[in-house]
């Protein structure tokens, strides 16, 4: 069974209600008639319903069984209304700001559904930027207690099976956070440890990248992660963490050998924390696109529900996948 089967079937042990808002993408039409066929979650759609079930039409997918939510009408509208101005009212908004977001902008509404614990996670990014996904849930859900940044990050799913864990893969952080200080890449190597528990091992092993390995290069992008893995020693002592490392000497056995000897991380990583987002962007697309691997992503990580993001360049395989991942991330919560 694939990395992407099990999830589903853990989601279908317990099953979510899922907002998925981009109901005028075909890709998400698609999705979100094999979620409801599989049984993977619950789906709610925004918008028209009449749209909605003529889109369906014309891609000949059915959609029946899920909930349509249409915020010109829905009768819930005034009690969002008045939860996104409580929320929000300290950074100047007002119930009238408040009304006409909810009646344009479909993300904000199904942040607000999450938020009024109608839904139990939302999935978006198929046509929105990842900025336009993550700006309502860090203003309106706000971060998880005891997390101190949000980040985010990629499950990797590739064909080296004597890889990782079982060739499966956490690649952080590759969405979000441009260029990390030093004790935010240590956060963020928390919070993904936290996240490979929860979604495909008890043993994260995580690896502080760089273009150097153990003083190999000397530059201040090297100092940058030799503190961070400092840094995370200090403050998360529990982890099984090393750095700097090269990705050859945190992958290949072999090289570890060479690169780092007496590293109980190098060789076995299957939690890759990259030193800025440049380097993660770029390493997962790479990966993905010239290696074959499944990339389910970017989820994210420290916000107090679920909600995550999708590349523009996605399938519908993709949504259906992130949609069961958010499913499981919800069960957790």
């Amino acid at each position: 069974m694939s990395y992407i089967d099990k999830i589903k079937e853990r989601a279908k042990l317990d099953k979510r209600t899922i907002v998925l808002p981009e109901s005028n993408d075909k890709r998400t039409l698609i999705a979100a008639s094999k979620i409801m066929e599989e049984g993977i979650a619950n789906i709610i759609m925004i918008g028209s319903e009449e749209k909605i079930m003529d889109g369906a039409g014309w891609l000949e997918v059915d959609l029946s069984g899920i909930k349509v939510v249409n915020p010109k009408t829905t009768p819930l509208l005034d009690e969002y209304v008045d939860l996104l101005y409580e929320t929000r009212k300290a950074k100047g908004m007002t119930p009238e700001k408040a009304r006409e977001i909810l009646l344009n902008d479909y993300l904000t509404f199904g942040i607000v559904m999450v938020k009024a614990n109608h839904a139990d996670g939302m999935v978006a990014g198929a046509c929105h930027s990842t900025a336009d996904t993550l700006r309502p849930a860090l203003q309106i859900l706000k971060t998880a207690p005891g997390v101190k940044l949000v980040s985010g990050f990629f499950v990797m799913d590739t064909q080296f099976k004597d890889m990782g864990d079982n060739g499966t893969f956490l690649f952080a952080d590759c969405g979000l956070n441009q260029d990390p200080t030093a004790e935010e890449l240590a956060a963020i190597a928390d919070t993904s440890a936290r996240s490979f528990k929860a979604l495909v091992g008890p043993k994260p092993v995580i690896a502080m990248l760089s273009h150097s390995t153990k003083g190999s290069a000397k530059h201040p992008l090297v100092d940058k992660v030799t503190e961070a893995t400092r840094i995370a020693h200090e403050q998360y002592p529990n982890l099984v963490l090393d750095g700097e490392l090269q990705p050859d000497a945190a992958l290949v056995p072999s090289v570890a050998k060479s690169k780092a000897p007496g590293s109980e991380v190098a060789g076995h990583a299957n939690v890759l924390i990259f030193p800025n987002l440049d380097a993660g962007n770029i390493g997962y697309k790479l990966v993905q696109r010239l290696g074959g691997a499944e990339a389910y992503g970017p989820m994210l990580q420290g916000i107090a529900r679920p909600v995550n993001d999708l590349s523009r360049g996605c399938s519908w395989q993709d949504i259906v996948g992130v949609v069961a991942l958010t499913a499981v991330q919800a069960q957790l919560v």
